[in-house]
């Protein structure tokens, strides 16, 4: 037997006003997303915002539907939207802010599992990482220099 260890990397800034300013910028466009969320259900808003390699940034939000589980999350929302809009252009860094309508959400929110795997598709696709900020509502802001940094042992093509 062999053991391996993996390690996630990550940079933690104590609020959105320690990152860069295109960085809070790109935030700020995942928190208007996000008010803009349709979760009736989970009472969860989530707004995601990416920078494309063409200057664009592109957003998404998650979207619930009362017969569980055709909704969907803000992250691929936003990085089907890019997919489908702008084809060429490579994802450069993604925001992503989540919010509680019941309580503060004042800790880091990542992207789930299948997001993740959305996410991982696009940076394979691409061979470029993609930069993912994330945080809840207010407070921490946590940034992984790549997807495969969050999910290490990725899913993809080549297995197939």
């Amino acid at each position: 037997m062999k053991e391996v260890k993996l390690e996630t990397i990550l940079q933690v800034y104590t609020d959105i006003n320690e990152v860069s300013k295109d960085i809070q910028a790109l935030m700020q466009a995942a928190i208007e997303a996000r008010e803009n969320a349709y979760a009736p259900y989970s009472k969860f808003n989530v707004g995601a915002a990416i920078l494309l390699d063409n200057g664009e940034i592109v957003i998404g939000n998650n979207q619930e539907n009362a017969c569980f589980p055709s909704g969907l999350c803000a992250e691929r929302t936003a990085i089907y939207y890019a997919g489908a809009k702008f084809p060429k252009a490579k994802m450069l860094t993604m925001a992503i802010t989540a919010s509680s309508q019941n309580q503060l959400t004042d800790k880091p929110i990542p992207p789930c599992g299948a997001c993740r795997q959305a996410i991982a598709e696009y940076e394979i696709k691409q061979d470029l990482p993609i930069e993912i900020y994330f945080m809840g509502a207010q407070g921490k802001v946590v940034k992984s220099h790549s997807l495969a940094n969050l999910l290490p042992l990725l899913f993809e093509s080549s297995v197939l």
